[in-house]
């Protein structure tokens, strides 16, 4: 581990505890004797995220932390509540278990999430992401937020049900048919 101070490549570990992000480690430089902390995380397999234009590109938590950090700017938002944003993001990209994943995807989750903890956030975010075209686009999207009429990105990727099958004919149920009876039948 390089020393973040003169740079020397070897360090010694003074202090070891485990956290919910990781085990944090403190480490003292052998050469300066100045002391900095490491936090050592688990790493998991990356999850591939596919742009529009095709490209695919590793997940990366930062760049999520740091769009949504950008939307949030001079909200009343702390950073534990981004950070439990992108780590259920991340969660839920992980569980899905795809190697890969459309950007469409990512940014439909974040926005879920600021438009239950920020409207302002939600717009400022969905602004950039969607890339309204006009102030038109713009002021439909407000409107739906106002009215409650955006849907979830779940409720959206639902796979439609079957269409109810058409009422039968009782006397036909009765008869162990499929297809109504003549009355003819039913008479005896």
């Amino acid at each position: 581990m390089r020393c973040p101070y003169c740079h020397y490549r070897d360090s010694r570990v003074t202090d070891s505890r485990s956290t919910d992000d990781g085990i944090r480690r403190r480490r003292q430089c052998i050469r300066c004797g100045e002391r900095f902390t490491t936090v050592e995380v688990v790493q998991v397999s990356t999850v591939q995220i596919v742009k529009r234009d095709g490209r695919r590109e590793e997940f990366s938590r930062e760049k999520l932390l740091r769009g949504l950090r950008a939307a949030c700017a001079k909200r009343s938002i702390s950073m534990a509540q981004l950070e439990a944003i992108v780590a259920e993001i991340e969660a839920k990209v992980q569980a899905d278990g795809r190697a890969e994943v459309p950007s469409q995807v990512v940014g439909e989750l974040a926005m879920d999430a600021l438009r239950k903890l920020d409207h302002i956030a939600y717009i400022r975010f969905a602004s950039v992401y969607r890339a309204f075209a006009d102030i038109e686009s713009l002021k439909e999207a407000v409107e739906q937020l106002e009215q409650g009429r955006i849907p979830t990105f779940e409720e959206r990727t639902l796979q439609l049900s079957l269409p109810e099958p058409e009422p039968t004919d009782l006397r036909a149920v009765r008869l162990g048919r499929g297809e109504a009876a003549p009355l003819a039948e039913t008479a005896r």
